[in-house]
């Protein structure tokens, strides 16, 4: 299943491309993307996981930029 959400507090292009590489890394998730233009967190994953994914992914963000909240 394929989910966007709104990234508050994205701050760093280059950060934001390291969150992507690292969240299409986890297991469960099909394909990331993050748009810095827009904000936006764009995750296909299995639906079953999708709350331990938004967890990690979250943990991700905060690692790059500690402020980065995804808005759920």
């Amino acid at each position: 299943m394929k989910r966007s959400y709104k990234l508050q507090d994205l701050d760093c292009a280059n950060c934001a491309a390291k969150m992507e590489c690292d969240i299409q890394k986890l297991a469960g998730v099909n394909s990331a993307n993050i748009s810095f233009m827009t904000s936006k967190l764009t995750i296909d994953a299995d639906d079953g996981q999708f709350g331990r994914v938004l967890d990690e992914a979250q943990s991700i963000c905060s690692r790059y930029e500690k402020d980065c909240v995804i808005v759920r």
